[in-house]
């Protein structure tokens, strides 16, 4: 075997279960059709970017110095991008955000990744509410942490606070939460937010050292119904957000997102100067600089995320027709009903006889489910429905 590190191997050489099952739709669908083959494994968003996004690309392009568009940012991110984000965020959500407390970064993961290898000493604890993003587990430990999981309230997927509080120690560094939350579509309301607060406020001051609310925010401008996504840093001063453009404004391949350090935090500056440090060794530093712009003059656009509650509308009802027990989503898109055996992985592999793609609640911290991921055109959505339909009724005979 080669002498190489043996956990990065291992990642390297274990594809992730939504990648296993996007890479076999696309075998199928060269085996029977595109149109007999319902994709919903993978979070790749399945509307345009809004008209904005482009015509600001163009204008750059054409307007800018190409050395200066195309070279290189400070560290931190261009000083007009921190300022345009910061000015979004304070007219947004009334909060005195600024600039100095910006920290651009490719994508989510970069965030996430600053915060976490900025934050930990190894083998302090953070700790995540399930079902949860199975990323957050390799980010995790790759910063040196341990990561604490919290089961699942399948009845809301609101956090269980007995099971919290019982979890909390004084090696809790942080606590990561994601709101609207992947996979489950829900959003933790202002009361879930309010008695986090509350409990970290205690905890900190009873271990005597703060403990650390990272809150990933890739879908907060993909809620339903006018349901409120609270902005996480009016509630709790020791709040670090990590923010992605990939979802409101359809651009994951873009990667760019933001690390905010709120501007209340205790020791503010030097956890900003931790998150730039972590990120500068990662080699997350001077994110696309194009894309800064673009994103920074674009942050109060969406994509046409009604095509996403058109989905989850049909196949909510549909699901539940058909018998499936289904959370109603608040947003992102994607659902998470419960499996109609307790076996989720034997109950995925056997929709794929339906050529029907969907992906185990086990990954995400919670059998028994199974994650639907509904950012694809609405015909798949609604010709989908004879699938499960079928799927359910294999296990009625």
């Amino acid at each position: 075997m080669a002498n190489v590190n043996k956990r990065a191997l291992g990642l390297g050489t274990q594809r992730s279960v939504i990648r296993e099952l996007f890479e076999f739709g696309k075998k199928r669908i060269a085996e029977v059709g595109a149109e007999n083959v319902f994709d919903f494994s993978i979070g790749n968003p399945s509307v345009p970017a809004p008209a904005s996004v482009n015509e600001t690309a163009v204008r750059l392009l054409t307007e800018m110095d190409p050395v200066a568009l195309h070279g290189y940012t400070s560290a931190q991110g261009d000083q007009l991008v921190r300022e345009k984000v910061a000015d979004s965020i304070r007219r947004r959500f009334d909060y005195p955000a600024k600039a100095q407390s910006l920290y651009m970064s490719t994508g989510a993961a970069g965030a996430l990744c600053g915060c976490l290898n900025g934050l930990l000493e190894r083998g302090e604890e953070v700790i995540v509410f399930a079902p949860f993003f199975p990323e957050y587990r390799v980010f995790i430990e790759g910063a040196g942490g341990i990561m604490k999981l919290i089961p699942a309230d399948i009845d809301a997927f609101q956090i269980d606070f007995d099971r919290f509080e019982e979890a909390l120690s004084p090696r809790t560094k942080a606590v990561l939460i994601n709101s609207p939350n992947n996979p489950s579509g829900a959003v933790y309301s202002e009361e879930t937010i309010l008695r986090l607060a509350s409990v970290l406020t205690e905890k900190s001051k009873e271990y005597g050292h703060v403990i650390y609310l990272i809150t990933d925010e890739p879908y907060r401008e993909i809620a339903f119904s006018g349901v409120k996504v609270p902005f996480v840093p009016k509630y709790y001063p020791n709040t670090l957000v990590c923010y992605s453009w990939s979802k409101a404004l359809s651009l994951p391949g873009e990667r760019m997102g933001y690390v905010l350090v709120a501007e209340d935090m205790e020791e503010k500056e030097e956890v900003f100067a931790a998150v730039a440090g972590a990120s500068r060794s990662l080699g997350y530093v001077s994110a696309p600089s194009l894309f800064q712009r673009v994103c920074a003059e674009c942050a109060e656009d969406t994509s046409d995320i009604s095509v996403y509650e058109k989905n989850r509308d049909i196949l909510v009802k549909g699901l539940r027709d058909i018998g499936f027990t289904v959370v109603e989503p608040q947003g992102t898109f994607y659902m998470f009903p419960r499996t109609l055996i307790a076996d989720d992985v034997a109950f995925c592999e056997k929709a794929k006889d339906f050529n029907l793609l969907i992906v185990p609640g086990t990954g995400f911290g919670c059998p028994g489910h199974t994650r639907i991921s509904y950012c694809v055109p609405t015909e798949r959505a609604e010709r989908s429905l004879d699938a499960f339909a079928k799927l359910a009724a294999s296990y009625n005979h």
